[in-house]
């Protein structure tokens, strides 16, 4: 391969990420921070990714884009499966005090005046008028929706969970299901993204090769030597209602099946964050976190890093899946869900995120998300929720069908 020159630029008037990154492009924001790619990429070898993103020569004026090129991807539930990765050519960021830049990777070989007359072409084109808005280009679609897993299957596989807590043998497991949306005219994932950037605003959105989403869920972030995590565990609904939500708000700090499943997950991050960091900060008590359609009990971890070179993939692989997406002790809670969820994850409840050359990135848990068909003619939706000793499968499938609005009312309005 040869050498790759990376040329990032200040741009003070970058249109909003989500238009950059459109229907074909790769996305992952929260708020309005984030990365926003276009064009060709590169599909990257996991072992790979570090070494080339290293490779990369960086030119730069300003230190906001010193890491020079990253790249995007997906961890999957299973540690055994396949990790995917892109690396773009050309992507448009912006960082938390709002300085925002377009980075754009050229041939080595390439001429250098050429170089400048492409690079500035590139950017050009990026903060040109941004695209028409995508739900004024679709026009009515019908869509139907069936379940992939059974009713049945999924509340035998809540039942055999809870026994399992009440035996003994393991102290939680989160059992999913999936359904698939099928539609009468192509999907638009640019529509799709715009309705969850405005109805899930604090939450991590994503678009990345079809699989597309909301999080509320930070996994792993490193960044200037510190690590944070915020994991959430515990669900109640959203009616719009606010003495109704202020209820079930209370009611949820109360609830000792949703304490217990929040404590399992907070100490097993907690526990595995230690062996990077110098020590860690988080909240006493778990506080509600709100999102358009449901209520979560969350706790804030923070620590410093003892080795300033760690790398944000080693940290996500250790803690990716977390019990509040597998269970916990691990092993033996993946081994259940594998026997009774008669259910293929895949990317879903693993991590989606970004890492740069300098081992910094953030990391989402992957879920409240959807992976479009190649032909865009179908989507297939996840759901899932922990389960405990006083776990009820009813409330269970209940709880499923709450989380599982966010990515319906997205496909629905696209």
């Amino acid at each position: 391969m040869s050498k790759i020159i990376a040329t990032s630029v200040a741009v003070g008037d970058l249109p909003p990420l989500h238009d950059i990154a459109g229907a074909d492009g790769m996305l992952f924001v929260h708020g309005h921070e984030g990365i926003a790619t276009k064009g060709v990429f590169a599909r990257v070898e996991p072992s790979k990714v570090h070494a080339l993103l290293s490779s990369i020569e960086c030119r730069y004026t300003d230190e906001h884009d010193a890491a020079g090129p990253i790249a995007l991807g997906f961890l999957p539930f299973l540690r055994e499966e396949q990790e995917d990765f892109f690396v773009p050519s050309v992507f448009a960021r912006r960082f938390s005090d709002g300085y925002s830049s377009i980075t754009v990777c050229t041939d080595a070989q390439m001429p250098e005046e050429a170089r400048r007359t492409y690079i500035e072409e590139v950017i050009a084109s990026i903060t040109a008028s941004p695209p028409v808005a995508a739900h004024e280009q679709c026009g009515e679609r019908h869509l139907s929706s069936a379940p992939l897993t059974p009713i049945s299957t999924y509340l035998a596989a809540v039942s055999e969970a809870r026994s399992a807590v009440r035996s003994g043998q393991i102290e939680k497991a989160v059992i999913a299901r999936d359904i698939e949306l099928i539609s009468d005219t192509p999907l638009n994932i640019h529509s799709v993204v715009q309705f969850l950037h405005h109805q899930y605003s604090t939450c991590y959105q994503f678009s990345i090769d079809n699989m597309v989403g909301a999080s509320p869920e930070l996994l792993i972030q490193l960044e200037k030597g510190m690590a944070h995590s915020n994991p959430l565990a515990g669900t109640t609904p959203r009616t719009g209602d606010p003495a109704i939500d202020a209820q079930n708000a209370a009611d949820l700090l109360a609830s000792k099946k949703n304490q217990i499943e929040h404590r399992v997950v907070v100490e097993m991050v907690h526990d595995t964050l230690l062996q990077w960091c110098s020590y860690l900060d988080w909240e006493p008590e778990p506080s509600v976190v709100s999102v358009a359609n449901v209520q979560h009990l969350g706790t804030h971890v923070t620590g410093p890093l003892s080795d300033a070179n760690t790398h944000v993939l080693t940290v996500a692989r250790e803690l990716c899946p977390t019990p509040a997406l597998g269970g916990f002790p691990r092993t033996e809670a993946i081994e259940l869900i594998n026997r009774v969820e008669k259910m293929y994850r895949g990317r879903y409840g693993g991590a989606v995120g970004w890492c740069d050359a300098q081992g910094n990135g953030t990391w989402a848990v992957t879920i409240r998300c959807a992976q479009f068909s190649t032909d865009l003619m179908s989507a297939r939706l996840f759901a899932g929720g922990g389960i405990v000793a006083d776990s009820e499968p009813d409330l269970e499938l209940a709880e499923t069908e709450a989380k599982l609005k966010a990515m319906t009312n997205a496909i629905m309005h696209s």
